[in-house]
């Protein structure tokens, strides 16, 4: 049995038992029906694992689909904005999808894992909407949620961990390839991504290997720092990274009932995805109109003075009185590994140039009083982190 009821109706991933093992803290929440981990023992030591060695994350709840058949090009093709047919066998690609009023409804990776095979991965659930849009095609489209495990093993050490755990060639596997090696009789699937911005690589396999596999890992980890984290320090790290996610930086195209609340790719950052070389795809028109007339809002990067995290904060293009806001942080953090206090922001068109300067109302606490805070912020283009070794082929053995 690939999952296990647990209470509350929650499900267990094939690897709960060894990060119950390992918890402390006791604090979970529930990630499309998975009890998955805050942090087991230290949110800040889970994060430097990711920076400093090695941390593994269970990715097991996200959701999986495969899509087969004749038509499989054709169809995700059709279905994303980007041409998927660069996208060769063994390659994995970053897409978003829109309805057709060019607005994301989603974004995550699809792996072509072989001639006419694909997984896509996503935040949230699809089927209905990806049945829907299979009409024509001769595809065969099933969700995998559950029958695929999934570990991501991330941080400077994680390629001397790999190494460490038998898989041959590994060495040469570029940023967003994938390879399939045998484990224990079973095939486990490798692909060199991740949520980090750092270098590591994802894990897919059975569920009937899972503990295997985690036992296994942890002993080829075992002088190279190999620690298992949570959500909260994978969060800190992909908002460094200058990832998106979904109900941060956007909401869902069909999540949404007030107009002007989903986004577009343009509106994300998102242009170098969109190729209107393409016949057709969805969203395609709206998407080219808009491109004609320009986009109302801007995904900004902001490098903000002080050391105040700029949680939910509004933006400002002024810091005078009477001063008009022009938009909003999305994720906010302090970065100990940058040393600076970074966002991510979501700001009105033609603000937010590369360059500019604006102001962040920023309101903190501290023992019980409440401070307000107007600190200048830099728009930047740059992920905050993005060390060589994440794009380094063979990396470094660390």
């Amino acid at each position: 049995m690939s999952v296990q009821q647990v209470d509350q109706g929650r499900l267990q991933s094939p690897f709960y038992p060894r990060y119950k093992a390992l918890d402390r803290l006791d604090t979970w929440h529930t990630w499309k029906g998975y009890t998955s981990a805050d942090a087991l023992f230290d949110g800040e030591l889970e994060y430097f694992a990711i920076r400093n060695s090695c941390a593994v994350f269970d990715l097991t709840p996200m959701t999986k689909y495969r899509i087969t058949g004749p038509d499989s090009l054709d169809y995700i093709d059709r279905l994303v904005t980007r041409d998927m047919r660069k996208i060769a066998a063994g390659r994995v690609a970053y897409a978003v999808w829109c309805n057709d009023q060019g607005q994301v409804i989603d974004d995550g990776t699809i792996f072509h894992l072989r001639d006419g095979e694909y997984r896509l991965c996503s935040q949230e659930r699809h089927l209905a909407w990806l049945t829907a849009a299979a009409i024509g095609f001769n595809v065969t489209i099933k969700e995998e949620t559950a029958d695929i495990a999934a570990l991501a093993v991330q941080g400077p050490t994680s390629y001397s961990v790999m190494k460490n755990l038998g898989l041959k060639g590994i060495e040469n596997m570029k940023p967003f390839g994938l390879m399939h090696f045998d484990f224990q009789g079973s095939e486990i699937m490798v692909s060199r991504t991740g949520f980090t911005g750092d270098l590591g690589y994802e894990l897919w396999l059975e569920p009937g290997k899972a503990l295997d596999l985690w036992d296994a890992l942890f002993e080829a980890g075992k002088l190279h720092g190999i620690t298992a984290m949570g959500t909260h320090a994978l969060e800190q790290a992909r908002i460094e990274a200058g990832y998106l996610a979904a109900y941060e930086e956007f909401l869902p195209a069909d999540e949404t009932i007030r107009t002007g609340r989903s986004r577009s790719p343009f509106e994300l950052g998102l242009d170098w995805l969109v190729d209107f070389k393409k016949p057709n795809f969805n969203g395609r028109r709206a998407l080219a109109e808009e491109k004609l007339n320009g986009s109302t809002w801007r995904l900004v990067k902001l490098d903000i003075e002080g050391n105040k995290p700029a949680h939910h904060s509004y933006v400002y293009a002024k810091p005078r009185k009477n001063k008009k806001e022009i938009g909003f942080i999305t994720s906010a953090a302090w970065s100990p590994i940058c040393k600076q206090n970074i966002a991510l922001g979501s700001v009105r068109m033609p603000h937010g140039k590369v360059g500019d300067s604006v102001w962040v109302e920023v309101y903190y606490q501290r023992e019980m009083h409440w401070s307000k805070v107007m600190a200048e912020a830099k728009v930047v283009d740059k992920p905050f982190w993005f060390p060589p070794r994440r794009g380094a082929t063979p990396p470094g053995p660390y």
